[in-house]
């Protein structure tokens, strides 16, 4: 989940961002909004993209735009939503890039759900060789959800595909430790709050919001954080997702 944004950036990216068609210059803008963190302008604006490349008959660039639009609706727990904009994308006309992130965020969704099982063989299904000819970032983001699979399954790919995380991800934003932490925390380790705490401070240098506020929610939710702390935490929590806008991700901190 923590990569998400920056993933949605790269698959964007990756379109007709550059080029003079409409889908392309509302991706571009729906990029700029995402990047600065205002997610119901970016998705309005991705909205306008899809409708756009329809107009085009251009499916490459309307399943770029789909998956990037499921992206958020997952970000955002609208699971349903964001399962139903994947239905609708044309698989056989994706690149490898964009077929990645699909399945990324199919992971994501399964994920959330905690249907770990379905998700690890949701990752085992995916051609290795794509994947290694696939961006960094985008590397990265599904092997962080697949190990986070891999953890909850007790699988033993878990670790390899962590490895994998801190080879492809910059660590600055701190998404290799949560990573880690989110599979600790799913394996009943007692490392997983030293280890959110390390990726929230991370989360905070990098101007990650939502990211931070995540953190705050899973923090909040261990068994060995006090009362008291746990309060606070989802007060934090609720509090920064309602000014990002996101009433599904408050709604779930106050739990």
């Amino acid at each position: 989940m923590v990569k998400l944004k920056t993933a949605i950036i790269a698959l964007l990216a990756a379109g007709s961002i550059a080029s003079a068609s409409d889908s392309g210059v509302y991706s571009f803008r729906a990029q700029r909004s995402l990047d600065k963190g205002k997610f119901a302008k970016g998705y309005n604006q991705l909205e306008r993209a899809l409708l756009a490349s329809r107009k085009e008959a251009d499916l490459l660039s309307e399943g770029r735009v789909l998956v990037a639009m499921a992206q958020i609706r997952a970000m955002s727990l609208d699971l349903n939503f964001a399962d139903s904009l994947l239905s609708v994308v044309r698989k056989d006309v994706l690149d490898q890039g964009t077929l990645l992130q699909y399945t990324k965020v199919k992971v994501s969704i399964l994920n959330t759900r905690a249907k770990y099982q379905e998700a690890v063989k949701t990752c085992n299904a995916y051609d290795e060789n794509s994947l290694k000819k696939a961006d960094e970032t985008a590397q990265a983001a599904f092997y962080g959800e697949c190990a986070i699979a891999y953890a909850a399954a007790r699988s033993d790919r878990a670790q390899d595909a962590l490895k994998m995380v801190g080879k492809r991800s910059d660590k600055k934003g701190g998404f290799y430790a949560f990573t880690a932490a989110r599979m600790a925390d799913l394996s009943g380790n007692s490392e997983a709050d030293s280890l959110y705490r390390v990726a929230e401070e991370k989360a905070i240098k990098a101007n990650k919001p939502y990211n931070t506020a995540t953190i705050l929610y899973y923090r909040s939710q261990l068994k060995s954080t006090p009362k008291k702390e746990a309060a606070d935490l989802k007060v934090r929590c609720k509090n920064a997702f309602e000014l990002m806008g996101l009433p599904n991700n408050a709604k779930r901190c106050e739990e």
